[in-house]
């Protein structure tokens, strides 16, 4: 699918290398204690030689004259050997506030029936010290991609620290810096950052196994094991459990509800960020016009934003906003059913007021047929400047590096957001939490050929969609709360096709009153934005008192 898996667009992402955590053991994770540095640790030792825990069929003896490497030789695989978490040991101040507290980082095992590990995941935990662990909130955080690790999330959202960027969210100067997240959730909730298999330092024994996980149902159940297996090894089954996810990572997230549901965990709320749940609302094609429909009061709000609106549309854009949304679930939507039965008059004043809404030229609408995709919209918005505007955040703009026309997804967003964050955490880890790999971690996972072919499920019956899974969780589970997060400059995931995934889980309204929703002068990462991210930090401690309100 294109609508996540092209979220940055970079040119280049970090290649896949074998992994080795150090120092070298095989004690398994449930009996090893955990390496515990209260300072900065020392260098480990080099690390081990990949250890193949698959049973695979010997390959035959080369001959002395063959010169080349086997199957089995070129194949990668990847030590699967449990060691003990990096623990480290913290202290920030928030709001004049004290909080002293745990993180640790390692990787969990993806087990097989019989016990043998297929995969193992990455994760890092904030734990706030002094607490009863199994009376405290504990958060599942991730992004999404597919094919994304979570350290957006992780660095830029709700963890201790955070990436230091200009107060809009624009690329700061080099070198990036770090520093206290006075927005982190710590105080009101654990925390536990997970990575998807094949991002960050989360890999599968080998190549034939990745592809297991990279599929919607393989990326839930991986996911799903892991919490099972967390709150069990760190006895956090009496927690309040909570879910944030971001991206595709709403579309696993309400996975996630359904699958757990039925295997005895419930969570008390789950936050979907930048929601992805029913690709029908995101994914336009011949045969499909709900997203050109679900992507027009994003481009106004964007063409606000750039001042690309006429005068008395500027005057009030909450009234603007109210009015775009309105015309293009009504006039807009009949004029597109109506296809070629569409008049002459009517189709011109279909025209006049989509140009009218999102600043756009008119000769553009007629010959894209009403119908006006992304990649058009970046492209031509600020096109007499000769930049393009971003995707995921549709405030950021940029000289395309390829050309002005050139015909291809270039988002200035990512651009800007990536290198801060790549560089950031990177440092983070090695130095402040002391996990020490040379592995490069992988902040996405789009070069791996697996990625390209993820297997979408129930996509030949239409377009994927686990929203309802969450219905079920909902169904399922009478105190389980849902709070939908949106930004209004976001063209990756539009925050009328949140609206109207919502709309259609067919639920009726008393369970509606369990779902709320907060929007964002913001985009996808509504929280590069400082005064949105303030907000975002008191709508999530809010919607988890609520959640909280009926534990006794």
């Amino acid at each position: 699918m294109r609508l996540l898996q092209c979220s940055f667009l970079l040119a280049c992402v970090l290649c896949a290398s074998l992994f080795a955590q150090q120092p070298d053991t095989t004690k398994p994770a449930e009996t090893a204690k955990p390496r515990e540095k209260k300072t900065r640790p020392e260098s480990s030792q080099p690390a081990p030689e990949p250890k193949i825990t698959e049973p695979t069929t010997p390959a035959p003896e080369p001959k002395p004259d063959a010169g080349k490497e086997s199957a089995a030789d070129k194949e990668e695989h990847f030590d699967m050997t449990e060691v003990p978490p990096v623990v480290t040991h913290h202290q920030m101040t928030v709001a004049g506030k004290t909080l002293r507290y745990t993180a640790t980082a390692g990787r969990l095992p993806i087990k097989r029936g019989d016990g043998r590990i297929e995969a193992e995941m990455f994760f890092v935990a904030y734990t706030l010290d002094g607490q009863e662990a199994n009376q405290r909130p504990v958060t599942f955080c991730f992004n999404g991609g597919p094919g994304s690790a979570s350290v957006w999330l992780h660095m830029g959202s709700v963890g201790p620290k955070q990436v230091v960027l200009q107060p809009n969210g624009f690329m700061p100067a080099a070198p990036y810096r770090i520093t206290d997240n006075s927005n982190t959730l710590l105080d009101k909730s654990d925390l536990v950052f997970v990575d998807a298999i094949a991002t960050g330092f989360s890999r599968a024994a080998n190549t034939e196994l990745q592809k297991k996980y990279l599929g919607v149902k393989g990326d839930i159940d991986a996911f799903g094991e892991f919490i099972r297996l967390y709150i069990t090894r760190y006895d956090r089954w009496p927690s309040p459990l909570f879910i944030l996810g971001e991206s595709y990572g709403t579309t696993r997230a309400a996975g996630i509800a359904g699958y757990l549901a039925d295997h005895g965990i419930s969570f008390n709320g789950i936050t979907l960020l930048s929601t992805a749940m029913d690709f029908g609302t995101l994914e336009w094609s011949k045969g499909n016009d709900l997203p050109y429909v679900l992507l027009v009061p994003s481009f106004t709000m964007i063409a606000a934003y750039h001042k690309r609106l006429a005068p008395d549309l500027m005057q009030d854009i909450a009234k603007t906003r109210t009015e775009v949304e309105h015309w293009a679930a009504n006039d807009y939507a009949l004029a597109l059913a109506k296809g070629d039965a569409l008049s002459a008059d009517e189709r011109q004043k279909i025209i006049d007021a989509y140009a009218r809404y999102t600043g756009l030229d008119r000769k553009l609408i007629d010959n894209a047929n009403l119908r006006i995709d992304v990649e058009q919209f970046t492209l031509n918005l600020l096109l007499d400047q000769k930049v393009r505007v971003g995707r995921l955040d549709g405030r950021f703009t940029g000289p395309d590096p390829e050309g002005v026309l050139t015909p291809h997804q270039y988002d200035p967003t990512g651009s800007a957001i990536v290198p801060p964050y790549t560089a950031v955490f990177n440092n983070y880890l090695r130095t402040e939490l002391g996990y020490k790999v040379d592995t490069p971690y992988k902040v996405f996972a789009w070069d791996e050929p697996a990625f390209q072919k993820w297997d979408w499920g129930e996509a030949v019956k239409g377009f994927p969609n686990t929203a309802p899974s969450l219905r079920a969780a909902l169904a399922k589970n009478p105190y389980l709360k849902v709070l939908v997060m949106e930004g209004y400059f976001d063209l990756a995931t539009p925050y009328a096709a949140a609206n109207y995934s919502i709309d259609h889980l067919n639920f009726g309204p008393d369970a509606q009153k369990r779902i709320s929703f907060a929007s964002y002068e913001a985009g996808h990462m509504v929280y590069v934005d400082s005064a949105s991210h303030a907000k975002m930090t008191r709508d999530l401690a809010e919607f988890m008192g609520k959640c909280l309100e009926t534990v006794k």
